[in-house]
């Protein structure tokens, strides 16, 4: 992915008369560059890649503002539990004062110091009482005033607590509004962008390469996954009612418009947008076998073009014969159809087990 920035996010309107391009399919170049294809518009293909980036960055700052906000409430709940524990404290504390207050008083410490000297028996005894008494009384009052202070400054820190707890409240809020609107955009773009591959199947014609900004990191390895997130549907040899013997590859559901990446080095030799298969691409790789991907709704590579582990040569879709968005991935050992292998085992002997 590229680095997080942020995009326009407003979605182009729907084009207003979409011209069908009177272009040979392209399931043979021409070296003489008769029949090439004319470039594609970049507009909308290249929104709905950037929208998936604006999607996913307003999703992990709405997720580091939910973390965030779960940790400030754990330490005003701290604060809390450290007030309640003051509060008993001082609870404690008056009760220990008032105690001392009840017994001074049964002894005569509701009299005059004066009045105590000239009734007591021993002056002496009852100075050095008075100098305990004052001793105990400004210690209380020294814990009081500590505990007193504690608890403001509590009190102030639980209120920062709960008026940050209510900014990332506010802030949780606002992003989930941006992360909703982001959505809605880019599900209506993705749907202009199927449109646009549905009228390009119905002519037999490609639009022609949308050139998409490509993802800075380089694969671990020298083969991956054909899409970076995604859920596995029908497998290689399964059967059904949209395939006239069993399904020759893997599928992969993900939305329209989710960048499809080479799953390793080669060349294009195939980019096709008629038949069962939609939109499709093929690419060739050393030793001898072919990636088919398939159903696509928009293509960044050319025919003959070499293509990088992890490039992003297109965006996938429901263009052919397909009953919702999903790549069709294939391996095979020719180009062409009836010739394909389990691509799980193929991909998986090459370090990229799918799960």
């Amino acid at each position: 992915m590229r680095s997080p920035r942020r995009h326009p996010l407003l979605v182009p309107a729907l084009l207003c008369a979409l011209a069908v391009l009177a272009a040979r399919p392209t399931d043979a170049a021409d070296d003489d560059g008769a029949g090439r294809r004319e470039d594609g518009d970049p507009g909308l293909s290249a929104q709905v890649a950037r929208l998936y980036e604006d999607a996913a960055l307003a999703t992990r700052q709405y997720e580091a503002g939910r973390l965030e906000a779960e940790v400030q409430r754990a330490q005003a709940q701290r604060f809390e539990q450290l007030l309640d524990r003051e509060r008993r404290e001082i609870a404690v504390l008056h009760e220990d004062l008032g105690r001392i207050a009840r017994s001074q008083y049964r002894d005569g410490g509701g009299l005059p110091i004066t009045a105590q000297m000239l009734l007591a028996d021993d002056p002496e005894e009852l100075m050095q009482g008075q100098h305990v008494f004052s001793r105990t009384t400004l210690a209380v009052n020294n814990a009081v005033d500590k505990s007193r202070r504690a608890e403001a400054r509590l009190a102030a820190d639980e209120a920062k607590a709960a008026a940050a707890w209510r900014t990332l409240e506010r802030r949780g809020t606002e992003l989930a509004v941006l992360k909703k609107g982001i959505e809605q955009k880019l599900e209506e773009a993705r749907w202009q962008l199927q449109g646009q591959a549905d009228a390009s199947v119905a002519a037999g014609a490609c639009r022609g390469a949308v050139r998409l900004d490509q993802p800075p990191q380089a694969p671990a390895g020298p083969w991956v996954t054909p899409v970076a997130v995604y859920e596995l549907s029908a497998g290689f040899g399964s059967g059904g009612a949209r395939w006239a013997n069993r399904h020759t590859g893997q599928d992969f559901a993900v939305p329209i418009g989710t960048p499809v990446r080479a799953v390793g080095a080669g060349r294009v030799v195939k980019v096709s947008c008629g038949g069962p298969f939609g939109i499709e691409i093929v690419v060739e790789h050393t030793g001898g076998y072919y990636t088919q991907y398939a159903h696509l709704a928009a293509v960044a590579v050319d025919q003959g073009e070499q293509v990088a582990p992890g490039q992003w040569i297109g965006q996938s879709g429901t263009s052919g014969n397909s009953t919702g968005p999903h790549l069709h991935f294939e391996v095979r050992v020719t180009p062409e159809l009836g010739s394909a292998v389990d691509p799980v085992p193929w991909l998986a002997a090459r370090g990229v087990p799918l799960g």
